[in-house]
């Protein structure tokens, strides 16, 4: 097992969830492939989204068909400024690349808003720490796990 997604299924299993990780060699880097491989829809995938607020690392969990709102996320964390963080700041913050970063076993612990949107389904998945890596998990588990708080942080009318 690669060390990344070693990382990920001990955070799960030290947070009580037994996940299972497929892989797809085709890739799931972005929402549309991963829902494609998996056979889901778009709204089904987790996007971690790691943005900078105030230059401090958050994590924003998103549905598949939404993009986050900045204003919408700095309210909720209550930020003077919000940009979305680069492919290192990322890589800093939760010692995975773009692509693959999942909703916890992060570098260190970080702050996880969660897209209220997620919630309307039975299933989601999200990445296991490879961009070909993914796991399914319950709207419920993935709060618990993340430790994160469910806000309404997409944008409105889009998709």
């Amino acid at each position: 097992m690669h060390p990344n997604v070693a990382r990920v299924v001990a955070a799960a299993s030290t947070a009580d969830l037994e996940i299972e990780v497929e892989r797809f060699p085709e890739g799931t880097r972005t929402a549309a492939d991963a829902a494609r491989a998996i056979g889901c829809e778009i709204a089904q995938i987790v996007k971690s989204l790691v943005f900078m607020a105030d230059d401090a690392a958050v994590l924003a969990l998103t549905s598949g068909v939404n993009r986050v709102d900045h204003g919408r996320l700095r309210e909720a964390l209550g930020a003077a400024s919000v940009r979305r963080a680069d492919g290192d700041e990322a890589r800093a913050a939760t010692g995975f690349a773009i692509g693959g970063i999942p909703p916890f076993g992060h570098e260190r612990p970080l702050p996880v808003l969660i897209d209220s949107d997620l919630l309307a389904h039975d299933r989601l998945w999200a990445a296991a720490g490879l961009p070909d890596a993914v796991f399914a998990v319950t709207p419920a588990a993935l709060v618990r796990a993340s430790g994160g708080r469910v806000v309404e942080i997409a944008q409105t009318g889009t998709s």
